[in-house]
């Protein structure tokens, strides 16, 4: 399944590449390439169900049923960004898997802003943005099975060279080379490479259960706490007030206008006004 073109070596995710530069023990322990692919999560879910070991990462330079949060579409150019996604066998509740995806976008920005430099922030629950435009995004997937979960899969999806975008994303999306300056390319199996290195030290500490020191790394990164948001959660409800902040849940806080607390689990978060603490 791996496919090297040696043509164009230096800019793919070479499998090679990425194993050189990988200081994990559990993630990327096999690593699965694929020059074009449905959707990264649904093969690396195919492989989980077939008993591939934890850590296995499916990677693609080209996805054509890419896919975020309640399967909307992902475009992802061949070549220009990181579509992954890591199989993990976590023993813990369905009910932590919100936190997973919050880990998971920690180390993602992190990662990033030690690599690139730029201001990556986090908008709740699963969106890494760069003055308030979409980079890039985490889709966590669960089996679950009598109350346990029997794996997770984690995609990663990352704008990277991306320089240009359909007329309906322009206003939204961008990419880290449109917001360093159109400079030179940024090599991506580095920048996969740094991502997967802070997120293993993340994921132990995760299923350790040593949670508080990355939850308020999530409160600094986040461009969603402080402001005035709107939700939309299901059978279309709404929900408005002020983003106080996240449980260690993962929930989101919400304070409405008399006061009361409100918690919120999932939904599409809109933000209507930028609060005093957005940096």
């Amino acid at each position: 399944m791996e496919y090297i073109n040696e043509s164009v070596l230096s800019d793919t995710l070479c499998p090679e590449e990425i194993r050189v530069n990988l200081k994990t023990n559990i993630i990327g322990s096999e690593i699965v390439y694929y020059p074009s692919i449905g959707s990264t999560n649904d093969e690396a879910k195919k492989m989980a169900n077939e008993g591939c070991q934890e850590g296995t990462l499916v990677i693609a330079e080209h996805q054509t049923g890419g896919r975020g949060r309640k399967g909307r579409t992902w475009d992802s150019p061949f070549g220009m960004g990181i579509c992954a996604s890591i199989v993990l066998r976590p023993q813990i509740s369905p009910l932590k898997a919100a936190v997973l995806t919050l880990v998971t976008a920690v180390s993602t920005c992190r990662a990033l802003k030690l690599f690139t430099g730029l201001p990556v922030k986090i908008k709740w629950p699963n969106d890494l943005r760069i003055n308030h435009k979409k980079i890039g995004g985490i889709l966590t997937e669960l089996n679950v099975e009598t109350g346990s979960v029997n794996h997770a899969v984690v995609g990663i999806g990352i704008n990277v060279n991306n320089k240009i975008f359909p007329d309906e994303l322009k206003q939204i999306a961008t990419s880290l080379v449109i917001e360093s300056g159109n400079k030179t390319e940024f090599n991506r199996a580095l920048i996969l490479c740094s991502i997967l290195n802070e997120f293993e030290c993340d994921y132990k500490a995760f299923v350790s259960g040593h949670l508080e020191d990355l939850l308020n790394e999530w409160r600094g990164y986040s461009d969603t706490l402080g402001s005035i948001v709107q939700v939309v959660g299901i059978n279309n409800s709404h929900i408005e007030g002020k983003a106080v902040d996240i449980d260690n849940d993962g929930a989101l806080l919400i304070e409405k206008k008399d006061g009361t607390i409100i918690r919120v689990i999932s939904g599409d978060v809109s933000i209507k006004d930028l609060g005093s603490n957005r940096k």
